[in-house]
């Protein structure tokens, strides 16, 4: 069995706890999740970093060797890619983000991205002559049934980069200072641990994604897969019995992410008890009212960019009848809400 030195693991990867040293195998897959060690064919100068493991980013050089694994991308800035239709040594395919997930770019924001880095298919990675793909260690499995009572803080987004976890973050510290135990996940995107850690950074107790499902990308799932790892995801995190889950979904409600079908479940709408909006422009936060408010999930508070001064929090106010909430210069009206909603279960009441 032939070995390889790997110069990189990437975050995608973490469940596996692959060592530096790792067996090879020709026998490929196309497979979703497929983990594969490459060769870096290029320097870059603009999102030219991977995501290890332990949440660090580290420079990539041409000629690194990096533990990947395979995946589908479908962002509004950045790389769009999909799973390549065949595969063997040799092959080129691409880096689509930090976190290591790789495919065959379809589309590319050169201007804020640069072109995308090119990558050499070395070999799958195997252990025991077996073929790796990281939902050979999950954390949990998915669920077509929700079980679980804990109250959930839903924060949804008219697009990436509209706010949410800025906003999940800010919220976190206010109600864990105030005494309460949270658990958090992310559950729509593309695999990185960037925002699972800013959670635990932020004083939740656990937090995970779609990643330790097994999953390295939500893009163009179905509906019905999508809202059973939300469940598993939720019934899993339930089992320490947080006062409450705050739950982050990656892109916005109308993206390829599955964040809709997942919002639109009546076994998870039952338990939401906060649910903050965030959008760039006036216009975006309207509309995403307007359309949570249709499937059952309405707005209690609007958040992002289009908060941070008072012409956008003049307009909302305007048009919608939620509160407004700047992470950046936040009030804590919010928490009347939580106050009226929960029966908090911390020694430390949220009036204190």
């Amino acid at each position: 069995m032939q070995k390889v030195s790997l110069d990189k693991i990437c975050s995608v990867t973490k469940n596996l706890n692959l060592e530096h040293q790792v067996e090879l195998t020709d026998k490929l897959s196309t497979d979703m999740g497929t983990v594969l060690a490459v060769q870096v064919l290029e320097d870059k100068s603009i999102y030219n970093e991977i995501e290890w493991p332990s949440g660090r980013m580290s420079k990539v050089k041409k000629d690194d060797i990096l533990a990947v694994a395979l995946g589908e991308r479908a962002a509004l800035k950045g790389f769009a890619g999909n799973l390549p239709k065949s595969l063997k040594v040799g092959d080129v395919i691409h880096l689509l983000n930090f976190g290591g997930i790789a495919g065959e770019c379809t589309s590319a924001n050169t201007k804020e991205v640069g072109e995308p880095l090119r990558i050499r298919v070395l070999g799958g990675i195997a252990r025991k002559g077996k073929l790796l793909n990281i939902g050979d260690a999950t954390l949990f499995q998915p669920s077509k049934t929700l079980t679980s009572k804990i109250p959930l803080i839903v924060t949804t987004g008219t697009s990436m980069d509209s706010g949410k976890t800025t906003v999940a973050a800010e919220v976190i510290k206010t109600l864990t200072r105030l005494g309460m135990n949270l658990a958090g996940a992310k559950l729509t995107g593309v695999g990185a641990l960037r925002d699972t850690y800013k959670m635990e950074d932020y004083g939740v107790s656990e937090a995970i994604s779609f990643v330790d499902a097994g999953v390295t990308s939500t893009a163009y799932m179905d509906g019905a897969t999508m809202t059973a790892i939300a469940k598993g995801a939720i019934e899993h995190l339930s089992k320490n019995n947080p006062d409450a889950i705050i739950i982050e979904f990656g892109d916005g409600i109308m993206g390829r992410y599955g964040v809709l079908p997942i919002i639109s479940d009546p076994e998870i709408q039952k338990n939401v008890r906060l649910h903050i909006g965030c959008a760039r422009d006036p216009v975006g936060a309207v509309k995403l009212a307007e359309e949570c408010a249709r499937i059952g999930i309405p707005l209690d508070v609007l958040s992002g960019p289009v908060t941070d001064n008072q012409v956008g929090q003049d307009l909302i106010k305007e048009h919608v009848n939620v509160l407004v909430y700047n992470a950046f210069q936040p009030s804590n009206e919010w928490l009347d809400l939580v106050i009226a909603r929960w029966a908090i279960k911390s020694e430390v009441p949220l009036s204190a």
